[in-house]
């Protein structure tokens, strides 16, 4: 009879141990992944991400702000090999004496200017009149000229043509790299010639292609 109480009185202790052991863990909650060995999701893998959508929208054309457009790169040199306007260029003017009495004018490209003279013939006039416009002979002439740097280009004037008296003193040439040029240079002479029908070479990298005759 004892034997039988005893063992009874046992199964109701393992039982009430059970009920408490499961009510133990239910009050704990769930595990901590760190507890079990799994890795928590880390910043960088989700920066990682950021960074690969990023590049993609670059790579397809969009800029880091949303725009669409992509800005050049920083020194970017594709304004190099341009027509000369006439005010890339320095220009001076010189007398010529020998062998027959002109004009000298030397072309030089501005500091940190690189730029090519595409029209072979500068325009030349004296004055805002027609008749003082200079006519092209054809002499000389490479195309186009590059200028950069110490290089240079020359032109010749004759500033009359005529005999005798006729024509009007000017003290300066107005000179452009084409006649649609917006901003023509005008430049002091050495002296205040006579100028009648006046007449110009090409531009020429030789100075003595530019020896203007009457052809």
């Amino acid at each position: 009879m004892r034997s039988r109480l005893a063992t009874r009185s046992a199964r109701l202790v393992l039982a009430a141990a059970v009920v408490t052991a499961l009510a133990a863990t239910t009050a704990c909650g769930p595990e901590d992944p760190s507890e079990t060995g799994a890795a928590a999701p880390s910043a960088s893998t989700s920066s990682s991400a950021s960074a690969s959508a990023s590049t993609e929208g670059t790579e397809s054309g969009e800029s880091s702000d949303g725009k669409g457009e992509t800005e050049a790169p920083a020194g970017d040199k594709s304004g190099y090999g341009q027509s000369c306007g006439t005010n890339d260029l320095d220009f001076t003017v010189t007398w010529e004496a020998q062998p027959i009495s002109h004009y000298l004018v030397t072309a030089k490209a501005q500091s940190g200017i690189t730029c090519y003279l595409d029209v072979n013939t500068p325009s030349v006039s004296f004055g805002s009149g027609a008749d003082g416009v200079a006519s092209p002979v054809g002499q000389g002439g490479e195309d186009p000229i590059k200028l950069s740097g110490s290089s240079v280009a020359y032109a010749g004037i004759n500033v009359k043509t005529t005999e005798g008296e006729g024509g009007k003193q000017f003290e300066n040439v107005i000179i452009a790299t084409s006649e649609d040029d917006p901003n023509p240079a005008e430049v002091e002479l050495p002296d205040a010639p006579t100028v009648d029908k006046p007449i110009v070479t090409n531009w020429s990298t030789k100075r003595d292609e530019v020896i203007p005759r009457i052809v």
